[in-house]
Protein backbone atom coordinates (compact mmCIF):
# COMPACT_ATOMS: atom_id res chain seq x y z
CA UNK A 1 0.00 0.00 0.00
CA UNK A 2 3.07 2.46 -0.16
CA UNK A 3 3.98 4.77 -2.76
CA UNK A 4 8.08 3.95 -2.30
CA UNK A 5 10.02 1.27 -1.14
CA UNK A 6 13.21 2.03 -0.61
CA UNK A 7 14.57 -1.95 -0.58
CA UNK A 8 18.67 -2.43 -1.22
CA UNK A 9 18.61 -5.10 -3.40
CA UNK A 10 15.99 -2.84 -5.52
CA UNK A 11 18.42 -0.32 -6.02
CA UNK A 12 20.93 -0.97 -9.05
CA UNK A 13 17.28 -2.42 -11.18
CA UNK A 14 15.68 0.77 -10.29
CA UNK A 15 18.65 2.82 -11.40
CA UNK A 16 19.09 0.77 -14.56
CA UNK A 17 15.46 1.48 -15.07
CA UNK A 18 15.60 5.53 -14.57
CA UNK A 19 18.47 4.81 -17.25
CA UNK A 20 15.98 3.72 -20.30
CA UNK A 21 16.56 -0.14 -19.25
CA UNK A 22 13.33 -2.02 -19.53
CA UNK A 23 12.67 -5.74 -19.58
CA UNK A 24 12.40 -7.77 -22.98
CA UNK A 25 9.46 -10.43 -22.20
CA UNK A 26 10.60 -12.19 -24.93
CA UNK A 27 14.27 -12.66 -22.98
CA UNK A 28 12.99 -14.52 -20.19
CA UNK A 29 16.14 -15.48 -19.14
CA UNK A 30 17.37 -11.75 -18.60
CA UNK A 31 14.72 -10.96 -16.07
CA UNK A 32 13.99 -14.69 -14.31
CA UNK A 33 14.52 -14.37 -10.09
CA UNK A 34 14.09 -17.23 -7.62
CA UNK A 35 11.16 -15.28 -6.42
CA UNK A 36 9.37 -15.99 -9.60
CA UNK A 37 10.50 -19.95 -8.70
CA UNK A 38 8.48 -20.07 -5.78
CA UNK A 39 5.27 -18.25 -7.76
CA UNK A 40 5.65 -21.32 -10.40
CA UNK A 41 5.81 -23.81 -8.12
CA UNK A 42 3.09 -22.56 -5.32
CA UNK A 43 0.90 -22.33 -8.40
CA UNK A 44 1.91 -25.74 -9.58
CA UNK A 45 0.79 -27.10 -6.29
CA UNK A 46 -2.87 -25.79 -7.33
CA UNK A 47 -1.89 -22.35 -5.07
CA UNK A 48 -3.54 -19.15 -6.23
CA UNK A 49 -1.41 -16.43 -5.49
CA UNK A 50 -2.96 -13.02 -6.16
CA UNK A 51 -1.67 -9.50 -5.06
CA UNK A 52 -3.18 -6.46 -4.74
CA UNK A 53 -1.60 -3.17 -4.86
CA UNK A 54 -3.45 0.25 -3.47
CA UNK A 55 -1.54 3.08 -5.03
CA UNK A 56 -2.11 7.04 -5.66
CA UNK A 57 -2.28 8.22 -8.95
CA UNK A 58 -0.14 10.02 -10.95
CA UNK A 59 1.80 6.79 -10.11
CA UNK A 60 5.07 7.42 -8.23
CA UNK A 61 8.40 7.05 -9.70
CA UNK A 62 9.10 3.71 -7.76
CA UNK A 63 5.57 2.41 -8.59
CA UNK A 64 6.36 3.56 -12.50
CA UNK A 65 9.26 1.30 -12.16
CA UNK A 66 7.37 -1.48 -10.04
CA UNK A 67 4.52 -1.58 -13.19
CA UNK A 68 6.96 -1.63 -15.50
CA UNK A 69 8.45 -5.19 -14.48
CA UNK A 70 5.11 -6.75 -13.14
CA UNK A 71 4.15 -8.81 -16.02
CA UNK A 72 7.64 -10.96 -14.96
CA UNK A 73 5.11 -11.51 -11.89
CA UNK A 74 2.02 -12.37 -14.35
CA UNK A 75 4.17 -14.55 -15.74
CA UNK A 76 4.95 -16.46 -12.83
CA UNK A 77 1.29 -17.08 -12.40
CA UNK A 78 0.41 -14.37 -9.31
CA UNK A 79 -2.73 -12.88 -10.22
CA UNK A 80 -2.14 -8.96 -10.20
CA UNK A 81 -4.75 -6.07 -9.30
CA UNK A 82 -4.25 -2.34 -9.19
CA UNK A 83 -6.70 -0.28 -7.14
CA UNK A 84 -6.29 3.34 -7.11
CA UNK A 85 -6.11 4.79 -3.63
CA UNK A 86 -8.78 7.61 -4.20
CA UNK A 87 -11.00 4.46 -4.92
CA UNK A 88 -10.25 2.90 -1.70
CA UNK A 89 -11.67 5.63 0.68
CA UNK A 90 -14.72 4.05 2.15
CA UNK A 91 -12.59 0.66 2.58
CA UNK A 92 -11.01 -0.51 6.02
CA UNK A 93 -7.78 -1.57 6.07
CA UNK A 94 -5.04 -2.39 7.88
CA UNK A 95 -2.34 0.07 8.59
CA UNK A 96 0.70 -2.19 6.74
CA UNK A 97 1.75 -3.99 3.96
CA UNK A 98 0.64 -7.66 4.28
CA UNK A 99 0.90 -11.18 3.13
CA UNK A 100 -2.59 -13.62 4.10
CA UNK A 101 -1.22 -17.42 3.93
CA UNK A 102 -4.37 -19.75 3.78
CA UNK A 103 -6.99 -17.57 5.34
CA UNK A 104 -4.75 -18.06 8.99
CA UNK A 105 -1.59 -16.86 8.67
CA UNK A 106 -0.69 -12.98 8.54
CA UNK A 107 2.77 -11.53 7.93
CA UNK A 108 3.04 -7.87 8.04
CA UNK A 109 6.03 -6.05 6.47
CA UNK A 110 7.10 -2.83 8.29
CA UNK A 111 8.53 -0.19 6.80
CA UNK A 112 9.82 3.43 8.02
CA UNK A 113 8.71 6.79 6.71
CA UNK A 114 11.39 6.67 3.71
CA UNK A 115 10.12 3.46 2.74
CA UNK A 116 13.10 1.46 3.94
CA UNK A 117 12.13 -1.61 5.67
CA UNK A 118 12.05 -2.16 9.60
CA UNK A 119 10.82 -6.11 10.13
CA UNK A 120 8.09 -8.13 9.98
CA UNK A 121 5.26 -9.65 12.53
CA UNK A 122 3.47 -12.52 12.31
CA UNK A 123 0.76 -13.33 13.62
CA UNK A 124 -1.76 -16.66 13.69
CA UNK A 125 -4.86 -14.46 15.18
CA UNK A 126 -7.79 -15.38 13.79
CA UNK A 127 -9.62 -12.02 13.93
CA UNK A 128 -6.74 -10.47 12.35
CA UNK A 129 -6.40 -12.90 9.30
CA UNK A 130 -10.34 -12.32 9.16
CA UNK A 131 -9.91 -8.28 8.53
CA UNK A 132 -7.13 -9.05 6.16
CA UNK A 133 -8.86 -11.37 4.04
CA UNK A 134 -11.98 -9.39 3.73
CA UNK A 135 -10.09 -5.98 3.30
CA UNK A 136 -8.16 -8.09 0.40
CA UNK A 137 -11.41 -9.29 -1.05
CA UNK A 138 -12.97 -5.66 -1.06
CA UNK A 139 -9.22 -4.30 -2.45
CA UNK A 140 -9.38 -7.24 -5.12
CA UNK A 141 -13.33 -6.82 -6.23
CA UNK A 142 -12.49 -3.25 -7.10
CA UNK A 143 -8.93 -3.49 -8.90
CA UNK A 144 -8.10 -3.46 -12.46
CA UNK A 145 -6.39 -6.21 -13.60
CA UNK A 146 -2.89 -6.20 -14.69
CA UNK A 147 -3.62 -6.55 -18.39
CA UNK A 148 -5.98 -3.20 -18.91
CA UNK A 149 -4.31 -1.20 -15.66
CA UNK A 150 -2.90 1.67 -17.14
CA UNK A 151 -1.14 3.64 -15.21
CA UNK A 152 -2.24 8.17 -15.14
Amino acid sequence: MRDVYMVDSEQSRIAAWKGGHRHDPADRESWWRPWLDLIVATVARGVTVRRARVVSEPLSEYLRYSHSYAFTNVAAGEELRWLARRRASDLALPGNDFWLVDDRLVLFNHFDGDGRPTGTEMTKDADVAKLCASAFDAVWERGIDHATYRPS
